[in-house]
């Protein structure tokens, strides 16, 4: 019995353990540059959606923070009728997890797990700015992160044969 408690032990352990701890906006602003002139016009919006991650490991080892960024500009008639930008944080228990697998569960998946508490966000504060309410559509987080991976490989240098 001892002994197959250990072998499931280890097929754990070499599986790896992923865990949320935490989700939390580490940081909020909105403005609406323009109003109350923005509010006189027809709303026909132009909406412009910008990502970007940022992963670091804290200082036990095991856990990684992870803060999606979106910074939302509305622009209405030319003129910006509000900007949002929320970085949209979690803290995320990995271990034992090879570290090809690590970049793709950071950069993909961590994402998606955040990207619908910051999506709640942006739409709850723009519909407190008076806007009509703002539903981002979802993003490809695997695809995202596959694009930014053959970007990277394309700039890296090109290793001269030697001679």
């Amino acid at each position: 019995m001892s002994e197959q408690l250990s072998e499931q032990q280890e097929a754990a352990q070499s599986q790896g353990q992923f865990a949320l701890q935490r989700i939390y906006v580490k940081d909020l602003s909105f403005e609406a540059p323009n109003a109350p002139q923005v509010f006189l016009g027809e709303w026909k919006p132009d909406v412009n959606v910008d990502l970007s991650t940022q992963t670091r490991k804290l200082d036990d080892g095991k856990n990684y923070e992870v803060v999606l960024g979106l910074t939302v500009t509305v622009k209405n008639g030319g003129n910006t009728a509000f900007v949002v930008e929320v970085k949209q944080a979690g803290i995320f228990m990995i271990d034992g997890v090879p570290d090809a697998q690590l970049g793709q569960i950071l950069g993909a998946y961590c994402p998606n797990v955040l990207f619908p508490f910051a999506r709640e966000t942006v739409s709850d504060v723009v519909t407190r700015g008076s806007f009509p309410q703002l539903l981002l559509a979802p993003v490809n987080f695997d695809a995202v992160f596959a694009e930014a991976q053959r970007q990277r490989q394309a700039q890296q240098p090109v290793a001269a044969p030697l001679q």
